[in-house]
């Protein structure tokens, strides 16, 4: 049967849309419109080029051929949705009201998650609010649900709580467990945890019972909120109520309770966890890991590391990067190049992130060439360096007091890409003023604003303090207006150091000036043990004794602790300054009392160490009160604990 025109240039144009759509489009089309077709009164309905799987859409009536069913329309919905393509979505769902077509929940839901997914929660809310009038279908708490989680993965959690009891209180929809566990989930991330747990024991008033998930979202909540033992209650509760715990739950517990530095209490439960029938995971080990190395137990997280593996549980990245960077911070570089000799033996390959740990602490424990080998491995292995790996190279090789080769690592990584950071340029300025090359430093601070790097705190803090040990406290007041002038506000960094160039300069008391608007600021700006420092040796150099005593009565109101440097510049003073001199030890035995006075025991007690390593010890009374603050029942109980904690963990 012959083949009419019209028919041959439907087909024609048909293949020209199609040879102009790549393989994986034409693909999508055809799993969603095997049945199309299309109503021919709304063809020339708009004037914009339609998407290729409209066009074969509206290309039915055109070949003579078929009626489509509602399926279609849903397979477009779902297409559309899970591409983004929300204008051609708003196309199918007008053309199906317009039709009167069925519209399903499901449908919708689908929607809410790709408008979740494009992180458009607003467009959500809005579609659910039409679900009804404008789409007849009718709501559930499925969909509700769905949109409740659109708005809390957007970290809305003040607006889910207002569309919760905006639905609750006038659309007819019930709350179940699903709901309450998003509720409790962003009250908690809210930190209204007293909230959460009202809502929690609502709950069952609701015939709605907790699951595990409601569970472990509140546990988290209450372990964020320093209230651990709570959390652990709700251990024994949830299984009086039939709700077993998984390794989820106790995960959550144990890392409450490492944060909270309790780890005789999280081993305890992981024992309790093997007891419930429960394997611990990777993410049990490296949260007790992470634990040990915060209280600077480190033996013990090697060795946690040694039974992970022989508990058949595979580290990964994060195990070592933990195990690795605590043995640097506890000064043992050595200990964390045999780890990463161990993890390498296993199979695992470290990132950036472990040699630019190892790289620099090698530097500052003095192992420069092991340092330096590390990063010629780094660079064999083919592991990219990035700018975090380049500044602790950097960073090394100026306190070695080698800035001129910590250059040429600059210009590389340049070179090559990576975009240096303020550390990068304030590691590089403080090895020039190290090594007294003030020119070089001031060098590399106008090179940073060429590079378009903003200058912080500590880079003004570098800058200045080199500028004054150099002498050259015009230049560092000029920056520290230029600072001020850019907005960037000193912290008790920057503060000390402009305060240190005074006072070296003799002009205490500018000093003192600048230390009393320390103490209008915010808190990373006040005075610390340093700043005090500084200015008890410019007015004890003056012998101006008596503002030095004030300058201390003050330190001691304010909350913070002389320390060996402070006890030593007094100790000095009174031995070169009076007439007769004197020894300082009443001074130190009165400086204890008053420390025990304001309930410092900490304080009070590293003045004792100091009186005892100076051959100066205390009255009988002082004595006295430093034990009987000591063994108060509180602090013996703590002292009592933390002997069982050292032996058991």
């Amino acid at each position: 049967m012959p083949i009419s025109n019209s028919v041959r240039r439907s087909i024609s144009s048909l293949r020209g849309k199609l040879s102009n759509a790549s393989p994986h489009r034409c693909f999508s089309v055809f799993s969603v419109s095997a049945s199309i077709t299309s109503e021919t009164e709304h063809e020339n309905e708009d004037d914009i080029e339609l998407p290729i799987s409209d066009q074969i859409f509206k290309s039915g009536p055109k070949l003579g051929s078929y009626k489509s069913g509602d399926s279609t329309f849903y397979s477009l919905i779902e297409n559309y949705a899970n591409s983004g393509d929300f204008r051609s979505l708003e196309l199918v769902l007008d053309r199906m009201k317009r039709e009167q077509r069925v519209f399903l929940e499901k449908s919708f839901i689908i929607v809410f998650k790709a408008y979740g997914k494009a992180r458009l929660p607003e467009k959500a809310v809005e579609l659910f609010d039409r679900m009804v009038d404008e789409f007849h279908c009718r709501r559930t708490i499925r969909s509700f649900n769905s949109v409740l989680n659109v708005i809390i993965q957007a970290g809305l959690f003040y607006r889910a709580l207002e569309f919760h009891s905006y639905v609750v209180g006038t659309k007819n929809i019930s709350p179940n467990v699903l709901t309450f566990n998003l509720i409790i989930k962003a009250m908690c991330k809210l930190g209204l945890i007293d909230r959460a747990v009202e809502t929690f024991r609502e709950m069952p008033l609701r015939k709605c019972f907790p699951d595990v998930f409601t569970y472990c979202t509140l546990m988290d909540g209450l372990c964020k909120d320093n209230r651990v033992d709570e959390a652990v209650s709700l251990l024994d509760e949830m299984q009086i109520e039939g709700c077993f715990p998984g390794p989820v739950t106790f995960n959550v517990l144990i890392n409450g309770l490492c944060r909270n530095g309790d780890m005789a209490r999280a081993a305890k439960l992981v024992d309790n966890m093997f007891l419930k029938g429960c394997v611990p995971n990777e993410v049990t080990y490296n949260t007790l890991i992470h634990g040990l190395c915060l209280k600077g137990k480190l033996d013990k997280a090697v060795s946690l590391l040694d039974q992970m593996v022989s508990n058949k549980c595979v580290p990964n990245d994060v195990t070592y990067g933990t195990i690795i960077n605590g043995l640097v911070n506890q000064g043992r570089a050595v200990d964390g190049a045999q780890v990463l000799i161990s993890m390498e033996e296993r199979g695992h390959h470290p990132n950036e992130y472990v040699y630019s740990s190892l790289v620099s602490g090698l530097f500052k424990v003095g192992k420069s060439e092991e340092a330096m080998k590390l990063w010629k491995e780094m660079m064999e292995r083919g592991c990219k360096p990035n700018t975090v790996v380049y500044s602790a190279l950097i960073d090394g090789l100026c306190r070695e007091g080698k800035p001129e080769e910590a250059k040429e690592i600059l210009s590389e990584m340049v070179n090559k890409g990576c975009t240096p950071n303020a550390f990068t340029y304030s590691s590089l300025m403080r090895g020039f003023f190290k090594t007294g090359n003030s020119h070089e430093a001031i060098l590399v601070w106008k090179d940073m604003a060429n590079n378009n790097c903003a200058h912080n705190e500590v880079c003004y803090s570098v800058l200045i303090h080199g500028l004054c040990e150099d002498g050259k406290l015009k230049e560092a007041l000029m920056v520290w207006k230029h600072m001020l002038g850019g907005g960037c506000r000193p912290d008790v960094v920057a503060y000390s150091a402009m305060i240190h160039g005074l006072c070296n300069s003799g002009l205490v008391e500018q000093g003192l000036k600048l230390f009393n608007e320390m103490l209008c600021q915010e808190y990373d700006s006040q005075p610390d043990v340093v700043t005090y420092n500084i200015l008890f040796n410019g007015l004890c150099k003056q012998s101006n004794i008596s503002r030095a005593i004030d300058l201390l009565h003050t330190m001691l109101d304010r909350g913070c602790d002389p320390d060996l440097i402070t006890c030593n510049i007094f100790l000095k003073t009174l031995k070169e300054k009076l007439n007769p001199p004197q020894d300082g030890r009443d001074f130190l035995d009165e400086l204890v009392v008053r420390l025990l006075k304001r309930q410092r025991i900490v304080g009070a007690s590293k003045i004792i160490e100091v009186m005892l390593q100076k051959y100066l010890p205390p009255k009988a009374s002082t004595w006295d009160g430093v034990v009987q603050e000591l063994c108060k029942p509180k602090k013996m109980r703590a002292a009592i604990y933390k002997c069982w904690s050292d032996l058991f963990c």
